[in-house]
């Protein structure tokens, strides 16, 4: 999210006071970034935000960004011990 300054025919855009909203489970952080320069091939949908309206569900809590690292890391090591005893698994073949 951010302010669009700029754009060219290529779709390459120059974000002003951009942040990275990150979203886990029911927490999500906005980290600012800054100035951003967007490289056209990136980019799938540019869209205006409505200020007025209230984006996120109201169950979701806004936490720091440090609490949004941890869960990020506790959400990364679940899915890859997941994938690690679905490997291990994989010996049974229960298709």
């Amino acid at each position: 999210m951010g302010t669009l300054r700029s754009f060219d025919q290529f779709a390459n855009a120059v974000l002003e006071s951009a942040c990275e909203r990150v979203i886990v489970g029911e927490q999500y952080c906005d980290i600012p970034l800054g100035l951003y320069v967007i490289r056209g091939e990136n980019v799938v949908l540019i869209g205006e935000m409505d200020t007025e309206r209230e984006e996120l569900p109201p169950h979701m809590i806004r936490v720091s960004e440090t609490e949004i690292k941890r869960a990020q890391k506790v959400e990364r090591e679940a899915s890859e011990l997941r994938g690690t005893m679905r490997k291990r698994m994989e010996f049974l073949d229960f298709d």
